[in-house]
């Protein structure tokens, strides 16, 4: 009899919803309860920029706690994938900076903001199936998960316009497919469709 009810239930909830409303709401438990990938974004300011702004993105030298081994410049180049569609003039370092080196190569690009990138920390949990059986470590069985920690800076001034924090952890019914590198994309679409307000 409960179940009848909770079928009743929903059955009466998604006459009231959109099909992308009901994708969103389904996306966002699925991924709350850890059964897809999911990620948190927590920013210090809700700046918008003009959709005309340059941007400069570039990643610290700083190596991920927890899975030293990622590429050194993933977070740029993820981020730089994800900038470009949202944002017509972007360019991207092509190695690990300093700050101070980042903000005199976004000068020298005309860059009006710098987009500074940190991967601060990763688990990598077993990739393959295959891996785990030649390892057999339990620990080393689990979810993927990566922290990001992004400063959006206006090249002129200096000063910090947003400091962001991405929280992205993979979800149980994608267990093989992801590294922490792998989970990088959506966050980072979504933190810079938000910069244009959308």
């Amino acid at each position: 009899m409960r179940w009848i009810a909770l079928g009743l239930c929903l059955l009466f909830l998604s006459g009231c919803m959109k099909p992308s409303d009901m994708r969103k709401e389904a996306r966002y438990y699925l991924g709350d309860v850890g059964l897809i990938d999911s990620y948190r974004i927590t920013r210090s300011a809700t700046w918008t920029l003009q959709s005309d702004s340059r941007l400069y993105v570039a990643q610290g030298h700083f190596s991920p706690v927890g899975h030293p081994y990622s590429r050194p410049n993933v977070v740029a180049e993820e981020a730089f994938a994800a900038a470009v569609q949202v944002f017509p003039m972007v360019r991207r370092a092509e190695q690990p900076l300093g700050l101070e080196e980042a903000l005199e190569a976004a000068r020298y690009h005309d860059a009006h903001y710098l987009l500074y990138t940190r991967f601060a920390r990763a688990k990598d949990a077993t990739s393959t199936a295959e891996e785990w059986q030649e390892g057999r470590r339990w620990d080393d069985l689990g979810i993927d998960a990566a922290v990001l920690q992004l400063i959006l800076m206006e090249t002129s001034t200096q000063r910090v316009v947003d400091f962001v924090v991405i929280e992205t952890k993979g979800g149980f019914l994608e267990f093989y497919k992801a590294r922490p590198e792998d989970l990088l994309r959506p966050p980072l679409e979504d933190y810079t469709s938000r910069l244009l307000g959308r």
